[in-house]
């Protein structure tokens, strides 16, 4: 799943469930706190965002059910996969992401994690919840588009 990009960044893990249940409003590039096997398991790619989440705990942003498999070779100094994970940001930023977390419908999703210059890295987005609605019209839209492109070819 390890895809490279031209500006450097090794991206190991999507969350494209994200864009489809979500608005985003802005995003936030973040560290994290890794252990040797955690960071040795991502380098080979068995990681798994789709379905989690960060929130404020004592003044930090933590990522919560974010799965990062065991690794084989780490005998007793192995991790838990569904551990809970620091992000490494400043106060600045800690403060601005609590301050628009506690808006009405606004949650910190995880869109991306990849490495950069040899450090891996999360991509956070502050996003709203869509509506059912919502969703229908993108679905709707995304097979308008398809169509459109089918006719297209076939009239050329």
């Amino acid at each position: 799943m390890k895809k490279k990009t031209n500006n450097g960044l090794k991206i190991i893990c999507l969350n494209r469930k994200a864009n489809f249940n979500f608005f985003f409003e802005n995003f936030v590039e973040a560290g994290i706190v890794l252990k040797g096997s955690e960071i040795k398991s991502i380098r080979q790619g068995k990681v798994n965002i789709a379905d989690s989440y960060a929130v404020e705990k004592n003044g930090e942003i933590i990522l919560i059910n974010s799965h990062i498999a065991s690794y084989k070779q780490a005998s007793y100094s192995n991790h838990k996969p569904l551990d809970e994970r620091k992000l490494l940001l400043k106060k600045k930023e800690i403060n601005k992401l609590i301050g628009k977390i506690q808006r009405e419908g606004f949650t910190i999703i995880p869109t991306k994690m990849y490495f950069k210059k040899g450090i891996a890295k999360i991509e956070l987005a502050i996003a709203k919840g869509k509506k059912q609605y919502d969703k229908r019209a993108t679905k709707k839209k995304r097979d308008w588009d398809r169509d459109k492109a089918r006719y297209i070819r076939k009239t050329s």
